[in-house]
């Protein structure tokens, strides 16, 4: 099985998104090969549901966040997932900072897999309400990665 980690700083905003929008596409299309989860580099938020900007958006769009809690990426996390894709760089630093050795290169950057977009990081929500602009940039990375998942 793969297993796939978003993570982001409070793991309220963009990483539960991340999470909600590929478990919802593996679910549509029966892809029980892959686990996906979700994770923030601190710890501010643990415990807590997705932003309710999260929540709104995913909804409108039939996605739903039951049962997520917010939640700080563990030791283990590094050795557990395949993939571990920071939303933005930022957050891919503390990553590798936290990375266990020989775990580095599971840490990816979300938007590296999108042409015209490799470097940028996906704007945090939380600072700037825009929770459309989140799943949008979220969308135009997923056939991306799943490409790159398959192969």
């Amino acid at each position: 099985m793969t297993k796939i980690l978003f993570v982001c700083m409070g793991n309220i905003c963009r990483s539960p998104m991340a999470e909600a929008i590929f478990r919802d596409h593996f679910e549509k299309e029966h892809k029980s090969a892959f686990q996906v989860d979700s994770a923030g580099t601190s710890r501010w938020e643990v415990g807590n549901p997705p932003h309710r900007g999260t929540k709104k958006m995913l909804s409108r769009h039939g996605i739903s966040t039951q049962g997520m809690r917010a939640r700080q990426i563990e030791q283990q996390d590094f050795y557990d997932a395949d993939y571990i894709i920071g939303m933005d760089r930022e957050n891919v630093e503390d990553l590798a900072a936290m990375a266990p050795e020989g775990t580095e290169q599971k840490v990816y950057l979300y938007l590296d897999r999108t042409p015209g977009m490799e470097g940028q990081g996906i704007p945090d929500p939380w600072y700037t309400g825009d929770f459309d602009q989140t799943y949008d940039l979220i969308q135009a990375g997923l056939p991306y990665w799943l490409t790159f998942f398959e192969e």
